[in-house]
């Protein structure tokens, strides 16, 4: 999920790990990652998924019951627990409102409908404090959601907080935005394998090649480590109503 092109190489590296380990334990492994349209919902939905990263609202949605839930990377976010993440919600910096309250019934850009953190989480987070944002425009992903406020397309959106550090680090519109608040943490991005695969025998795995990386590229995936999360907690992410609720085209 976090796979944009500056950053692909370190995937590629990590993968090359993952897949070695898995060979060495006599499993079966691609040589290389599948990238594309068919590495998503095609790829999740696969009775012979080897490894993916997935969200957690299609998680808790549509594949719960369906994949096997592995591991959830931990970024290391700031003021969050082991592999737990939040959405800060970016809006232009000539802006003068600065506070998520001051946002009630702005134009929300935001990814998809079944984005954790560009749709479910940033819009629970503000209904729990009275706001309510307007959802205006499907960007088709956070870079877009970002860029669409940046150039006055939409006022405000939600951006994974991982996403919005490669952001900062790659695209100079970012230098246009401000974050304004941060939602409530929840649990981060799971990695899922195919419903018969067994969590126990991979997670050492894929801890070890996640420890056997190299600095560097860890610093360019912003990761930190591994770690588990139970599906309950998974499933117990309050979901809002659908962006078409609140008039989404």
């Amino acid at each position: 999920m976090y796979d944009r092109a500056e950053v692909q190489p370190a995937n590629d590296r990590l993968w090359a790990l993952i897949r070695d380990g898995l060979r060495a334990e006599g499993l079966p492994a691609p040589e290389a990652l599948t990238r594309g349209p068919q590495s998503y919902w095609p790829a999740w939905e696969s009775p012979d998924l080897i490894l993916s990263q997935t969200c957690g609202y299609p998680y808790r949605a549509k594949l719960h019951g369906r994949v096997t839930l592995l591991a959830t990377p931990d970024y290391g976010v700031e003021g969050c627990p082991p592999g737990h993440y939040v959405s800060v919600y970016v809006a232009r910096k000539d802006d003068k409102r600065d506070s998520l309250k001051a946002f009630d019934g702005a134009a929300l850009a935001f990814n998809e409908d079944l984005s954790q953190s560009g749709w479910a989480g940033p819009m629970s987070h503000a209904l729990s404090q009275g706001v309510t944002l307007r959802p205006s425009l499907r960007s088709g992903g956070h870079v877009l959601s970002a860029r669409a406020v940046a150039e006055g397309r939409a006022e405000i959106a939600g951006i994974d907080v991982v996403t919005w550090t490669m952001i900062t680090r790659h695209d100079a519109f970012a230098a246009s935005l401000k974050v304004i608040a941060r939602t409530t943490p929840t649990p981060g991005l799971p990695w899922i394998a195919a419903k018969d695969a067994d969590a126990d025998r991979l997670f050492p795995i894929l801890q070890q090649a996640v420890a056997a990386l190299s600095q560097e590229d860890r610093a360019t995936l912003c990761l930190k480590g591994l770690t588990r999360i139970s599906a309950d907690a998974y499933l117990s992410i309050p979901t809002p109503p659908a962006p078409s609720h609140f008039g989404a085209p």
